[in-house]
């Protein structure tokens, strides 16, 4: 009784750390909880993935409430984002729930720090920003979707990760837009992906719905911190992130 009290009170804490960096980054908070799900209670990496999209519906869409109420979200861009990350996240997500979890660990390790030292060198470099040339059509913002589904799907919570950078660079969104955005396109996509996990009996809800209350209690915490940091500070805190989390799943694969 002792035990499962205190695993209910420790997967509650993850829970709230993974979403007051959700809030922060726009992310829904799931890429810390995947890998320690793993690390901690011995899940295998589809079903940690599984288990945190119990969190990560909750919290994107809380998430999402509150970037609009804080910074304004276009609501055509987030719509077109949104409805073409449906077409690929159920796919895929069935798609990933069949291979080896092994692999799957290390190809999402990769995959972060890639991106982290993508983002990282833009930002060092203070390339112009996309607003000083002219930008893609909003329509364009479909590929974000399609990019993003396919990501979110393979990996559970990856599509929230390529979003902001492809909106800073080729859309001229702030980072906090863009941000908001994210948020937008796993929005459907998660429950998508849930509903994909939960059929190949890779969701442990015991896990899952402490989780997913400690993240909807800790999400607003996050997203008044991303209103008062700098852009280049939040943009570089997202990367690092990215790198902690690449380097979590390499460590535990």
């Amino acid at each position: 009784m002792i035990a499962a009290a205190l695993q209910v009170l420790a997967t509650a804490a993850l829970g709230a750390v993974s979403g007051m960096f959700g809030g922060l980054f726009g992310i829904g908070g799931g890429v810390l909880s995947i890998p320690l799900l793993g690390m901690v209670f011995g899940l295998e990496q589809q079903a940690a993935q599984g288990t945190t999209l119990i969190m990560v519906v909750p919290n994107v869409l809380f998430g999402f409430w509150r970037y609009r109420q804080r910074f304004g979200v276009d609501l055509r861009l987030a719509a077109v984002i949104a409805g073409s990350a449906l077409i690929s996240t159920y796919p895929t997500a069935r798609f990933a729930t069949g291979l080896d979890p092994h692999i799957l660990r290390l190809a999402f390790a990769p995959f972060l720090a890639g991106l982290a030292s993508f983002l990282a060198y833009r930002t060092w470099r203070d390339a112009p920003t996309a607003a000083a040339r002219p930008p893609f059509a909003w329509g364009w913002t479909a590929i974000v979707g399609l990019a993003g589904g396919v990501v979110s799907g393979l990996f559970g919570v990856g599509g929230a990760f390529i979003a902001p950078p492809m909106l800073t660079a080729f859309f001229g969104l702030r980072q906090v837009e863009a941000q908001g955005l994210a948020l937008a396109l796993v929005c459907p996509g998660t429950v998508v992906a849930l509903a994909a996990y939960a059929g190949a009996g890779q969701v442990d809800w015991g896990l899952g719905i402490p989780l997913a209350l400690g993240g909807i209690a800790a999400i607003s915490t996050g997203v008044a911190i991303a209103h008062r940091l700098p852009e280049r500070r939040l943009r570089l805190g997202f990367c690092a992130l990215l790198l902690l989390t690449a380097i979590l799943l390499a460590a535990h694969g």
